[in-house]
């Protein structure tokens, strides 16, 4: 990783408000002083943006500020264990001595940044395109991140099964000339092969009842994925071009405990 996708990194992380106080006020003095840093944290505020369109006003349930409390203390326990971790994986081995122990270093790292960004990223779709925030627990909303590798993620999908609607959005994805992506969905009870979900427009969005002839229990345990494909969509009714997958996490309480 560059040191300019450390910098991107910590700006995607400042734009969704994941930091901790101590670091973003550091971020927060350290954007009037360095140019490309500004510039790359209003790149993300303005990637983020959209987001913000789709919240719509509801009314909270009476165990949200409980149900948000309790996520905070497991984020920040586990933020605890995992730099205690660290911290002894350090002492054990001195890296800067070690060349190789340093390239993995740096690697698990990157790891834990784009994991950390994505989980941000979904998080955040979540809240915003869940619809209201006290719906029955037997029937939450779903959102899937769809990521290559440890690169930013491409697509974000949430479901809401009460009414199988769906939301597309694409996060570093971009329109392609001359090439469509399309959404796949796979599940044994389907068959052995991908089911196309539809095309995406133009603008990377696709039709909310697209998902209208699936049962909600099949949709859990489906696999979804996008491709790649000529414009209009595959010729041959099967993915053709690259593909990225991703499954469904409920975004309720239960979503919480997964993540």
């Amino acid at each position: 990783m560059t040191q300019h996708d450390d910098l991107d990194m910590l700006a995607a992380e400042y734009a969704l408000g994941t930091l901790d106080a101590d670091t973003r006020a550091d971020v927060a003095r350290r954007r009037q002083q360095e140019p490309e840093l500004e510039a790359l944290i209003q790149a993300w505020e303005a990637r983020l943006a959209p987001l913000g369109d789709e919240a719509v006003a509801v009314a909270p349930g009476p165990e949200l500020k409980e149900r948000i409390e309790q996520r905070i203390r497991a984020i920040e326990a586990e933020a605890q264990e995992a730099q205690a971790k660290q911290n002894a994986a350090q002492k054990e081995t001195r890296a800067s001595d070690h060349p190789q122990v340093a390239t993995l270093q740096r690697r698990l790292v990157r790891w834990q940044w784009s994991t950390g960004l994505a989980t941000a990223a979904a998080l955040v779709l979540a809240i915003i395109l869940a619809g209201p925030l006290n719906k029955a627990p037997s029937d939450p909303s779903f959102v899937a991140v769809f990521q290559e590798d440890d690169r930013q993620p491409a697509f974000m999908l949430s479901v809401d099964l009460s009414n199988k609607q769906l939301n597309v959005l694409p996060v570093s994805a971009e329109p392609l000339a001359n090439k469509s992506y399309q959404l796949w969905i796979k599940e044994d009870s389907l068959g052995p092969n991908p089911r196309s979900v539809g095309v995406l427009n133009d603008d990377l969005s696709l039709d909310a009842g697209a998902l209208s002839d699936y049962d909600p229990a099949l949709l859990k345990r489906a696999t979804f994925g996008i491709s790649i494909e000529p414009s209009g969509g595959s010729p041959t009714g099967q993915p053709t071009g690259p593909a990225i997958h991703g499954y469904l996490y409920p975004t309720g309480q239960a979503g919480a405990q997964r993540l």
